[in-house]
């Protein structure tokens, strides 16, 4: 009797220590994180010449601009979003680079 116990004790601390092993094999991840969500920024304005509010929202994880207008009774989005890597990739419109002039000196 005191042989099959002894066994049994014997097989139960193989299976805790190959369990305690197993741990330390696999790779720590954190399975729970999603993906981050984009940051926003928002700017309230005005509309020249008209009632209208306007906010403009930045998103600067995708480097996006839009904006949303609500003229007292709707919301409407502008589509489509403007890409702001294209704007600055391009630069100012009838920027050439052709100055000629040289640097500016200050007074």
């Amino acid at each position: 009797m005191r042989s099959k116990l002894v066994w049994a004790l014997v097989a139960l601390n193989v299976l805790l220590a190959a369990a305690l092993v197993g741990q330390f094999l696999r790779p720590n991840t954190a399975l729970a994180q999603a993906p981050r969500a984009s940051d926003y920024l928002m700017i309230s304005g005005d509309v020249t010449a008209s009632q209208a509010q306007i906010v403009y929202i930045i998103d600067t994880e995708n480097d996006l601009l839009s904006a949303r207008l609500f003229n007292g009774k709707e919301t409407v989005d502008m589509k489509p979003a403007i890409s702001l890597r294209r704007v600055f990739s391009e630069g100012a419109p009838g920027n050439t680079g052709n100055d000629t002039r040289g640097p500016r000196r200050g007074r």
